[in-house]
């Protein structure tokens, strides 16, 4: 069995908007990157992402994006709460809907070896993406940080 997951929210704002809060740092650092980010995502670049409730730096490698389209992205697999050797491939679309009044964006992840360790990492960042979707939705549309004080 391959693991991968999707999950996907409408965000009632242009794509343009949308696709900015997530590659702009201190955008993403006001809602989902709660330790902080450390660079615009561009393409060939490695960012660092901080969250307060997993410790250390998180290393992301931007390998591809498409203005206001698609980002991909590798970073390390972790299984069992340590680096599991392998990266995963995240990748983020945004979809302009509704005249461009709202966006759909999508996020998957794939890549987990096939192991209980891999299959409870998975469960783990599909819950992640979920909650970074909602994050990004309140922030965006309402100017909330949701996680502020979530893992303090």
């Amino acid at each position: 069995m391959e693991l991968k997951f999707r999950v996907s929210t409408h965000v009632s704002k242009p794509v343009e908007e949308v696709f900015d809060a997530v590659v702009d740092p201190k955008k993403l650092s006001g809602y989902f990157t709660t330790g902080g980010a450390s660079e615009r995502i561009a393409p060939g670049a490695t960012v660092t992402w901080n969250f307060h409730d997993f410790p250390g730096a998180c290393p992301v490698r931007v390998r591809e994006v498409e203005e206001n389209r698609k980002i991909v992205l590798n970073w390390e697999a972790s299984e069992n709460g340590k680096d599991a050797g392998y990266d995963t491939t995240v990748t983020m679309t945004f979809s302009p809907i509704d005249d461009n009044a709202r966006t759909l964006v999508t996020i998957t992840e794939e890549g987990w070896r096939e192991t209980a360790g891999g299959l409870k990492a998975s469960y783990i960042n599909c819950a992640g993406w979920e909650q970074m979707l909602c994050a990004l939705r309140v922030y965006i549309e309402h100017g909330i940080n949701l996680r502020d004080g979530m893992y303090k």
